[in-house]
């Protein structure tokens, strides 16, 4: 059984992740304790509402240092929806007090371009050739809520990319080694969303 710590910076809806976690045989904490989230076989960054302030709670509990060192000591990482965006320099989503992502990523999160903002339901996500989340799910469709996203991949040409469209296309996924992420809400989309977090926590 793989040991998951949901990172509790007092981001909403983790009760929910920790159920899913637990449906596909997880170990699973909430919790904000140093040594539990460094010493987990995988570490979950949930994130809903505001880039900024989802940042703002990131840092009060040392996240920027707790995932580098994380990383450097070869355990994976999973950031969803705020928490996925949050890995990039920056976002657009417009804030009384700004502050910038952890870095993890080149570039910013932009408005989606399309009529309708925000996104909110079900959509095709085409996974990147090789993806290990996406697994047996190329097609899949997942749960949405969000309305903003990365255009586009800067990264590493290593990194696994996986996208969906919603006006125009935009990177619904990225794996890059040790550190992953995704838009869509694994916990809301029923047997696909369990499916990628077995896959994740069997690569743990």
């Amino acid at each position: 059984m793989k040991r998951v710590v949901v990172l509790d910076y007092g981001s909403g809806n983790v009760r929910s992740v920790v159920r899913m976690l637990e449906r596909v045989g997880a170990d699973v904490e909430l919790t904000a304790d140093r040594e539990a989230a460094l010493s987990a076989d995988g570490l979950y960054v949930p994130g809903v509402g505001n880039f900024h302030a989802c940042m703002a709670g990131l840092d009060a509990v040392g996240a920027a240092g707790l995932i580098e060192q994380r990383l450097t000591n070869g355990r994976p990482v999973l950031g969803v929806c705020v928490g996925y965006q949050v890995m990039f320099d920056g976002s657009a989503e417009p804030s009384p007090a700004p502050l910038p992502g952890l870095r993890r990523w080149a570039g910013e999160v932009g408005r989606l371009e399309a009529d309708v903002v925000p996104h909110m339901g079900w959509s095709q996500v085409a996974a990147g050739a090789g993806s290990v989340l996406l697994d047996g799910l190329d097609g899949e469709r997942f749960y949405f809520v969000h309305s903003f996203a990365p255009s586009r991949w800067g990264g590493a040409d290593t990194a696994v990319v996986s996208t969906a469209t919603h006006g125009g296309s935009f990177v619904a996924a990225i794996e890059d080694g040790l550190l992953a992420g995704t838009q869509f809400h694994p916990e809301k989309s029923g047997d696909a969303g369990a499916q990628l977090l077995r896959n994740w926590c069997d690569s743990l």
